[in-house]
């Protein structure tokens, strides 16, 4: 700010003026009148800072904990079946030869859930690459700790023998883990049972440990 402009002496000096002045102003024989000193203010003590959007007064309530996991209802089971895509048939298989159904998640062996896991796909091109993919991403270690890969379960997407460009695919991952394969159920595909069920898909209770009972449908 620029300094004020200066007053000229007389009537409008409220403050304090020269005492020569204030005298001549004054009527004669009346005693000359002291200006009357303003009282000082007191200056407002500063008001709480208050975050914007609160409140004033509001009472800040402590984070509240975290609720309880619920107990997984896998717990206790030998081994885990894990689609690596939807529809692989980790359904069908698991309730056929036991065993936690887990859909397209990994197993959470914290939680009590199965440490070994058995990889399910189906053997089209996209079925093979997300077998593919779920094995990269069990050897970078994105997953939680404690699991085991077991074996890579493929089962049949179609009657017949593969096109040679799948089976390649195939080879590529018995390179990298134990592969089982799985042929074509008509029945499965039906929503039927079969019984007694593939030679192939008995021999992958020596996997799981559970019994291989008639199933119907592949999910």
């Amino acid at each position: 700010m620029g300094v004020p402009p200066a007053s000229p002496a007389g009537p409008q000096m409220w403050i304090r003026g020269p005492a020569s002045q204030q005298s001549a102003q004054q009527p004669a024989g009346q005693p000359v009148q002291q200006p009357t000193q303003q009282p000082v203010q007191q200056a407002a003590p500063a008001a709480a800072v208050t975050p914007p959007g609160t409140a004033v007064g509001a009472v800040h309530a402590a984070p509240a904990a975290p609720a309880p996991r619920e107990p997984s209802p896998h717990r206790g089971e030998r081994i885990a079946w894990v689609n690596a895509h939807g529809g692989g048939g980790a359904s069908t298989l698991a309730h056929a030869l036991g065993g936690a159904d887990l859909g397209t998640r990994w197993p959470e062996p914290a939680d009590g859930e199965p440490g070994d896991m058995l990889l399910v796909a189906r053997t089209h091109a996209g079925g093979l690459r997300a077998a593919s993919q779920a094995l990269n991403a069990l050897r970078m270690g994105d997953h939680p700790d404690g699991l085991r890969l077991v074996a890579v379960v493929l089962v049949a997407d179609a009657p017949g023998r593969l096109p040679r460009q799948l089976g390649q695919r195939v080879r590529v991952l018995r390179s990298a883990a134990e592969v089982h394969r799985v042929p074509w159920v008509p029945a499965w595909r039906l929503g039927n049972e079969v019984d007694p069920l593939p030679r192939d898909v008995r021999a992958l209770a020596a996997l799981t440990g559970g019994p291989a009972g008639p199933v119907a449908g592949l999910r």
